[in-house]
């Protein structure tokens, strides 16, 4: 392979939708929220800052320049709703963790559509029925089956059913949308080729897809890549490049090279007949399940799939919630439909990458506002819980996004104790990376609520430790960490233990307030556990010390790059490391910063690349670190 270095264009043109609506419809067991609101928002990222972008081809004959030039709208055959163009930086830019509520709590519920008098369904609707009903997915697509959940039913008290698109040929239900809108292509678009830009599963569907109607496919990746995946992609017959550190530099080379070479640009969700093609799961739920149905739990990234399934479930039997499931660092359709209108987030959480979109498409955002019922908010450990609840269930193993609508339901069922009622989930993908399965397994049971991390501060004295562990209690250890230094007057103990209810953990709790040794729950805050046992021996007063959570890609180089950048500008005064599998990684970073160089400091972190946050004012950290 060759390495290509092309200066970058602008950013690629999106779309904006200028659907207005009225009216809110609001469930009636909803409780009043209180969302946060963070004035001056860090900036995080700004690509276009870049000088130059890597690109890795797999077939270096196939490019040889990259010329900018005007790009085209991926609506290319006759879109249902004409997209207006605009670009990313027009959209309002938000922290996912701007809008927080309580898991399983059924937020962010969007305005009814315009012009529904609850007589009629709205042409839109109409439209996309059509659509779905004479789809073609099933040239290459199963049926897939929809499973009963013993084992989580009779924990919930519901009945719980799982719509297995797991068990699709290439392990997600992506393929369905990607083919649905290539098979409508006419034989001169074919003949041109296509061409999308994605990181996994969307990949693998217009591969096949190509190979099933005897086209040409060019699948453009980002570098970070792993080589499984893109080989798995190679071996389809489609033509790989890696391209660009980030999935909105691959797109923007695929976006460009379709405009040049006059190749049909497959989008991932945001084109009609991908979203018809993805409702197709949903005309399968409503044949293979015939009884009242509460809800359908969908994932959500982009939009694609829950579009597509509102607009069938809707049209036939419209008292059928569709609910959203997102993870909390990963909310753009939350936060999107809190503010009436598209935002793009200004960093997102890569742990479940198959849902890690930074902002959902412009006719799926349309539906979602006119036919969702909300949003369930999940964070990671739910998902690993939800992932080894499906292992012992039916010995599959899902991917991240796979799990997050099981874990959406579960939560929701236990918030509004909901008893009796039929409910699914979609089980959207089995593409796991290995390498994620060690943390996935060390966070199964904090998910579950069988785990907790605490942190208890002891007299630096004889018997300080035997104490602490005295006051667990009959509760098993799980691991327990702590350094004695002779130079101070307290010390820190960081513990993991196994519960099976929470009032043992409180118990606990309350053994450790009575022996006067505070003692801090972390079980909720992902950061500290993602570093904890770093943090054992590490407090120190260092003058001038911010602090930064940098998330790191996994490629060769990451780490010098950084090193490069900061060093020796900056003293480092704290470092830790913690990997998240092929994604990439989360590091906490202390350095040494005048106040005066504050401003130079961000402006090199802005360039730098990666998504950074400061938590230098993070109350836990303070305490720990300090």
């Amino acid at each position: 392979m060759e390495t290509l270095c092309f200066t970058p264009t602008s950013s690629p043109q999106h779309l904006k939708s200028h659907h207005t609506s009225s009216s809110t419809s609001v469930p009636s067991l909803i409780r009043p929220l209180v969302f946060k609101d963070y004035n001056n928002p860090k900036k995080n990222i700004n690509l276009r800052n870049q000088q130059y972008c890597k690109a890795i081809l797999t077939n270096p004959a196939e490019v040889t320049s990259f010329k900018p030039s005007p790009l085209p709208s991926p609506f290319e055959t006759t879109p249902l709703h004409e997209p207006s163009q605009d670009n990313s930086h027009e959209l309002r830019k938000v922290l996912p963790e701007t809008l927080e509520y309580e898991s399983g709590f059924l937020g962010s519920v969007p305005k009814k559509f315009a012009g529904d008098d609850g007589n009629g369904i709205p042409q839109t609707m109409m439209s996309y029925l059509t659509r779905i009903l004479t789809s073609k997915v099933y040239d290459v697509a199963i049926e897939s089956p929809l499973d009963y959940a013993s084992k989580l039913s009779n924990k919930l008290g519901v009945h719980l059913w799982l719509k297995r698109e797991d068990l699709q040929p290439v392990f997600s239900f992506k393929l369905r949308g990607a083919y649905n809108m290539m098979a409508k292509l006419s034989s001169e678009q074919l003949d041109r080729g296509v061409i999308c830009s994605s990181a996994g599963n969307h990949a693998q569907g217009v591969a096949l897809s190509a190979r099933k109607l005897g086209c040409t496919a060019v699948i453009v990746m980002p570098i970070t890549t792993p080589e499984i995946k893109w080989k798995t992609v190679e071996s389809l017959g489609a033509t790989v490049v890696l391209v660009g550190e980030s999935y909105d530099e691959a797109q923007s080379y695929a976006l460009q090279r379709a405009k040049d070479e006059g190749l049909i640009f497959v989008h991932p969700f945001d084109h009609p007949d991908v979203i018809a093609g993805q409702g197709t799961v949903g005309m399968e739920i409503l044949r293979q399940i015939q009884g009242p149905l509460h809800a359908i739990f969908v994932p959500v990234g982009g939009g694609g799939l829950i579009a597509g399934i509102a607009s069938y479930v809707k049209s036939i039997r419209p008292e059928v919630k569709i609910i959203g499931v997102e993870l909390s660092d990963a909310n753009a359709m939350a936060l999107s439909l809190h503010h009436g209108e598209r935002v793009v987030l200004e960093r997102v959480g890569g742990f479940a990458d198959g849902m890690a979109v930074k902002k959902v498409g412009e006719e799926t955002f349309r539906l979602c506002r006119e036919l969702m019922d909300g949003v369930v908010l999940v964070n990671r450990d739910a998902i690993c819980a939800s992932i080894k609840d499906m292992f012992e269930q039916k010995r599959s193993i899902l991917e991240p996004a796979g799990a997050a609508a099981i874990a959406g339901a579960e939560a929701y069922c236990k918030y509004y104790g909901l008893k009796g009622e039929n409910v699914v989930a979609i089980t959207s993908g089995a593409n796991m990376n290995f390498d994620r399965l060690r943390l996935v397994s060390q966070l199964a049971d904090v998910g579950r609520r069988r785990e907790g991390f605490l942190a208890t501060f002891v007299p630096e004295k004889c018997g300080s430790f035997k104490l602490v562990c005295e006051l667990v209690g009959p509760m098993n250890i799980i691991e327990i960490s702590y350094r004695f230094d002779d130079k101070k007057q307290e010390g820190l103990i960081l513990y993991s233990v196994s519960f099976h209810t929470i009032s043992e953990l409180e118990g606990m709790l309350d053994r450790m307030k009575l022996a006067q040794l505070q003692t801090i729950n972390l079980t909720d805050k992902e950061l500290i556990k993602d570093h904890m046992e770093f943090l054992v021996g590490g407090r120190s007063n260092v003058e001038n010390e911010i602090l930064c959570r940098l998330f790191f890609p996994e490629r060769p180089g990451a780490l010098m790059k950084f090193l490069n950048a900061f060093s020796p500008l900056w003293n480092i005064t704290l470092f830790h490391y913690s990997g998240q599998g092929e994604t990439g990684a989360n590091a906490l970073v202390g350095f040494q910063v005048a106040s005066s160089e504050i401003d130079k400091f961000k402006g090199l972190a802005d360039t730098l690349g990666y998504d950074y946050a400061f938590e230098t004012t993070n109350e836990t950290l303070q305490l720990l670190l300090h």
